[in-house]
């Protein structure tokens, strides 16, 4: 990732002419209408941590609702904790990722640990030669453990990027073939993990640096996709320069084609030359025309347009070529013509119908309340039913009950003599006494007995209330002395 006081323009080359000519690179005229839309994917670094991950949108938002499909962050560098992605926001890139199908997250990987602590060569050759011999396997092993538990396997690594520089401790030059020897380490180790799917990204810096790049490839076998990083800076004064010069961005996307690989730009943006549009819609026409699988404008300070608000020109430039692209630019129009509204709000046509016709149902409304306790009521006469059941029996008292009176000891018999009387008067309401007129037993009157018991017949209903009744009269001992009369 750059550093506004750690990139180094690095010199040019005298053979400038000689370099073209030998690798056959055409000047490349880009078209002079912006870029009309292609299959590559969009994104931006916006920061490294959880902050990136909720910038997006509103970067999305700035762009008229363009889609950002690419999610970039970078490994710390500073320990191999770091490296091995120990770091908790990963969890927050790697839920982004899920979220959608065709979505991409790229991450930077560093080689080496204190990868920014000024390392001089013949140290960096050192741990170029350790790497080579596999000592830090293990910690590359863990890093993809980490990525496929996380649910990332198809994640973007972009392996020591820019290493044809002096920036980083997992520079190429002090000792290339054991770097190339090292890259092949690291990718074979990660490729070893069950349910990776991880693409490596070879990206170099723009032009020649410390070492040409092309030095560095460490082969077609463990690189997928061939990279660089431009910036508007030197080598070279125009974007026509950056095209045309030895390792420059028409070489860069030779050396893929005649690999075999698609082409990424994960680091653009603006630098030395400060606030210029020129070179962001160039660098945007060659994008389109060149079709990379990804690129990522670096959205901070100096070098970003959304931001960063040091660029305004070039920042109009990079939304007008972008934002043409997405679907808001079809409804901008039609949002300031005040021409359909102005009819449709003054029309009180429509509303004046809409206040009366409310004063027509309601007294619809209250009527069904009316009738509503209607459906209660009959619920009250239910319990009228069983009052004719009460008045039935009123049928068998017809004084039959009366003749047991004057024998007491009978009473019992006489009970099932009026029982047949009963359905003559009304046979139509015969079966309903049958369960009720069952008379109960009176009790016998014993023979010896010194008491006299008559039973008190009642009509039927006032038997129903006070039950069964008789006056008992004690006649004392009527073998004794006593003669007198009990009562």
């Amino acid at each position: 990732m750059p550093r506004p006081h750690h990139r180094l323009v690095s010199t040019c080359v005298g053979t400038v002419t000689a370099g073209l000519l030998a690798t056959g690179a055409a000047l490349a005229a880009p078209d002079d209408e912006p870029p009309k839309g292609s299959d590559t994917a969009f994104g931006a670094y916006l920061d490294y941590g959880p902050k990136g991950v909720a910038r997006i949108p509103y970067l999305s938002n700035w762009l008229g609702g363009r889609e950002i499909r690419v999610g970039h962050t970078y490994l710390p560098g500073d320990s191999w904790a770091g490296i091995e992605g120990r770091v908790p926001f990963l969890e927050d890139w790697a839920e982004w990722r899920r979220a959608k199908e065709d979505r991409m997250f790229v991450l930077n990987v560093p080689m080496q640990a204190r990868n920014e602590g000024r390392v001089p060569d013949w140290q960096v050759a050192q741990l170029i030669r350790a790497g080579a011999q596999g000592e830090y396997d293990r910690h590359f092993r863990r890093l993809a453990e980490r990525l496929v538990a996380l649910g990332v396997p198809d994640t973007v690594i972009v392996l020591g990027w820019e290493m044809n520089g002096i920036t980083y401790t997992h520079r190429c030059g002090p000792d290339p073939e054991n770097w190339k020897a090292y890259w092949n380490r690291v990718v074979n180790t990660m490729r070893s993990v069950p349910g990776q799917q991880f693409k490596f990204d070879f990206t170099p810096n723009r032009g020649t640096d410390a070492i040409a790049w092309t030095k560095c490839y460490p082969g077609d076998d463990v690189v997928d996709i061939i990279g660089m990083d431009s910036y508007d800076q030197g080598p070279g004064r125009t974007f026509d320069d950056h095209v045309s010069q030895p390792y420059g961005l028409q070489q860069h996307v030779d050396f893929a084609k005649a690999h075999g690989k698609r082409i990424s730009y994960p680091e653009w943006g603006l630098f030395r030359n400060g606030d210029n549009p020129e070179y962001v819609r160039r660098m945007l026409q060659w994008i389109e025309q060149h079709h990379p699988i990804y690129h990522t404008i670096t959205d901070y300070c100096p070098h970003g347009v959304w931001q960063c608000k040091q660029n305004p020109r070039s920042s109009k430039a990079f939304r007008d070529a972008l934002s043409d692209r997405g679907p808001v630019v079809v409804p901008t129009p039609v949002v300031p013509t005040p021409v359909v509204p102005t009819p449709v709000v003054p029309t009180p046509v429509v509303p004046t119908p809409v206040i009366p016709t409310p004063v027509i149902p309601t007294p619809v409304v209250p009527t069904p309340d009316v009738h509503i306790p209607d459906v209660p009521t009959p619920d009250v006469h239910i319990p009228d039913v069983p009052t004719p059941t009460v008045p039935t029996p009123k049928i068998p008292t017809p004084e039959v009950s009366v003749p047991p009176v004057v024998p007491p000891v009978p009473t019992p018999k006489a009970s099932p003599t009026p029982t047949p009387v009963a359905p003559e008067p009304r046979p139509s309401q015969s079966p309903q006494p049958q369960p009720q007129p069952e008379p109960k037993p009176q009790p016998q009157q014993p023979v010896n007995s010194k008491q006299w018991c008559l039973p008190l017949n009642f009509s039927d209903w006032l038997s129903k209330l006070t039950g069964d009744q008789s006056i008992c009269i004690s006649f004392g001992d009527w073998g004794g002395d006593s003669w007198f009369w009990p009562f």
